[in-house]
């Protein structure tokens, strides 16, 4: 199945090739770590996002985020995890990765956050990025590849 990476119209546009059921598998400390991440309607103006990292014994980390417009009018995303962690944070640039990158900033209790998406270069899925904002620029903790949740 191959993702065409085009975004919608309106508000929600940007989400619009992030639509779907994805998985990653990632190798972590030396175990194969799965990340799912499921993009669906919610209502009429908004896109809810289940994300699931199974985390072997050490259980699974999840986080529900709700994309839609923030105070300003603008594309907003409010973050909840199962760790008690909340955020909210606001469409961002995040060209400096992709030109097509979908991103998100949100301040965070140790600093400004970048979430970052944009199209698998096979144009098969999508890339996620972490990243930290340090005085040098932003600093990556985390890149994963992501592939239709039916994939082999």
């Amino acid at each position: 199945m191959s993702q065409t990476w085009t975004s919608g119209r309106g508000l929600l546009g940007p989400l619009k090739p992030l639509l779907g059921d994805w998985r990653a598998a990632t190798d972590m400390h030396g175990q194969t770590m799965v990340c799912t991440r499921s993009f669906q309607p919610f209502g009429k103006g908004w896109v809810r996002l289940e994300a699931v990292w199974h985390m072997g014994e050490r259980g699974d980390y999840r986080e529900t985020a709700l994309f839609g417009a923030g105070d300003d009018g603008g594309l907003g995303v409010f973050s909840f995890t199962n760790d008690g962690k909340r955020s909210v944070g606001r469409l961002a640039d995040g060209s400096d990765v992709h030109p097509r990158a979908v991103a998100f900033e949100a301040q965070m209790p140790a600093g400004l956050a970048r979430m970052l998406y944009w199209p698998a270069e096979d144009g098969d899925g999508f890339r996620f990025a972490v990243e930290s904002r340090n005085k040098a620029g932003w600093n990556r903790f985390l890149l994963h590849t992501y592939r239709p949740a039916d994939h082999p």
